[in-house]
């Protein structure tokens, strides 16, 4: 993160100046926004540098620059997408596949990556490809929420497995 100018680093002689409390003072006097900042005994820090003309805060930079970083922390967790698993066998029912697909559509609308896995259990491994997709694709219709595959379906050790994604 790029540290903000503050005090006597601030380069323009007219700021658009906002008070400690969030309150708008105005547009200030490079001089008149220190002797401000200087009065209540904190910092003016620069904003905005990019806009016409730049905004400044009276602020103590330490707590400032920590709230921004805390801002930051918190918009980079918020981001991240959980993988979420579900598993169907290649007799479950027309019901069951709706609960589980109901849970599936929960998940895709919070933004989570789900993983549908297909169990085959011995032979089952063995049997063809289409037939397993056909499985996977009638799980799949009953998804209430746009998804779009991920990671198209594939053999894994225990059987098939398909990736979802928030469309």
């Amino acid at each position: 993160m790029q540290q903000p100018r503050i005090n006597q680093q601030i380069r323009a002689n007219e700021l658009r100046v906002i008070g400690k409390d969030g309150e708008n003072l105005g547009v200030l006097t490079l001089e008149g926004a220190l002797k401000k900042a200087n009065e209540l005994g904190l910092d003016l820090v620069e904003i905005s540098p990019n806009t016409i003309p730049p905004v400044v805060k009276i602020a103590d930079i330490g707590r400032y620059l920590y709230e921004e970083n805390k801002k930051s922390k918190q918009s980079k967790k918020s981001h991240s997408t959980e993988v979420k698993t579900v598993q169907v066998k290649l007799g479950t029912g027309d019901h069951d596949l709706a609960l589980k697909a109901k849970k599936v559509s929960e998940w895709l609308s919070e933004g989570n990556r789900v993983k549908v896995n297909l169990f085959l259990p011995g032979r089952a491994k063995y049997l063809e490809e289409k037939f397993l997709g056909e499985r996977i694709d009638r799980m799949l219709k009953f998804v209430s929420v746009d998804y779009k595959i991920a990671d198209p379906a594939k053999k894994s050790p225990k059987g098939m497995t398909v990736m979802i994604e928030r469309a």
